[in-house]
């Protein structure tokens, strides 16, 4: 169980509820709080997040083999995000990558902690490496600017949307368009003990003004965006958690096969909901055209611009210019949708070392 966050007692805070337990959802004011986070003038408590290092002299390599991700030449205090995956090729861990020289830090969603340190011992075998949940002793602060002030803190700088070495777009948009440019993001680790020294005086937003600006940069959230069947192509995370040539790892055949020859059963898409209502629907409402249910709503947030959005996963199949409708309960949400994951995204020609040709003609 997470414990509740000190910050929890400045006033105003709502502790938020589910996956962000534990933090302020906000503090009285979320969308003047969500101005401010995207302003670079506020911080955002995710002091529930949970932390796993591995130190030893075989940990970058080792988690290499593993991983989804080209980590075994990380430089100290560069970012990076890397997948665990089923054989399958399905979503087990989604981690954020950053090595200090002597200890790689994988910041990780609550629930995610404990069973991830518990897989990587199992999996370390004879290699010098040592796994260990420091949850308790470390706090995460998110931010869209850097702090000046907190130099000397390690920090991880989110790869998104950058198409990193080795990734694929299955984007409808150019990198220079996407919409994830507009929301940068830097997570910092901090002793928990030091957390409200470090953050007094400094204004607060609340994880509801981080979840609206996550879901306008449409970036996924793992335990949000995804269920026991979702494959990284589905969420566009081979832009940022996948190299395409790196060596074998579990899942690789699936990643693989899916983007050399098929296209992802399904695919993440933004939604801009009618306004009109004044309630949001909740995670997990059908999307549907007509009657005929295509997704699942995965998050939605009250945007200080846009007004209510959503990200959701529906059914490939789906035409780019349907118009869609959130059912929540009884309550019709009419959805328009705006495309993510392209509808014919996948189907590369890929020679026999992995490495990608392009397009399929």
């Amino acid at each position: 169980m997470t414990t509740p966050s000190p910050l929890l007692s400045r006033p105003g805070a709502v502790e938020a509820a589910g996956a962000d337990a534990g933090v302020a959802a906000h503090y009285g004011e979320p969308l003047r709080e969500q101005r401010a986070l995207a302003a670079g003038t506020a911080v955002v408590d995710l002091s529930h997040r949970g932390v796993v290092t591995v130190t030893g002299p075989d940990r970058l390599s080792w988690l290499n083999t593993l991983s989804s991700q080209q980590v075994a030449g990380l430089q100290p205090n560069e970012s990076s995000e890397l997948l665990l995956l089923s054989v399958q090729g399905r979503i087990d861990f989604d981690a954020r990558v950053i090595d200090d020289g002597a200890t790689t830090w994988l910041v990780v969603e609550a629930a995610e902690a404990a069973p991830l340190a518990e897989f990587l011992n199992r999996m370390k075998f004879m290699l010098r490496v040592d796994i260990a949940d420091v949850s308790a002793d470390w706090a995460v602060v998110g931010s869209t600017k850097p702090v000046p002030e907190w130099s000397g803190l390690l920090a991880w700088e989110d790869p998104w949307p950058h198409v990193g070495a080795g990734g694929y777009s299955y984007a409808t948009v150019p990198e220079a368009s996407h919409p994830g440019l507009d929301r940068p993001w830097f997570e910092y680790l901090i002793p928990a003990v030091d957390l409200e020294e470090k953050v007094a005086g400094r204004p607060l937003a609340g994880v509801l003004a981080a979840e609206a600006l996550r879901l306008a940069a449409w970036r996924p959230r793992i335990g949000a965006e995804t269920d026991d069947k979702t494959i990284p192509h589905e969420l566009d995370l081979l832009r940022t958690a996948v190299h395409l040539a790196k060596g074998c790892y579990k899942g690789q055949e699936t990643i693989a096969r899916v983007h050399n020859l098929g296209h992802p059963p399904r695919r993440l898409v933004f939604l801009q909901l009618d306004g009109s209502q004044h309630t949001l629907p909740q995670a997990g409402s059908p999307v549907l055209v007509g009657e005929r249910k295509v997704g699942t709503v995965t998050s939605v947030a009250q945007h200080y611009e846009m007004g209510p959005v959503a990200l959701a996963v529906i059914k490939r199949s789906v035409a780019p210019d349907e118009i869609l409708t959130v059912l929540d309960g009884h309550e019709p949400y009419p959805a328009a949708q705006e495309l993510i994951v392209a509808p014919d995204a996948g189907q590369v020609v890929g020679r026999q070392t992995g490495f990608l040709k392009g397009p399929r003609p």
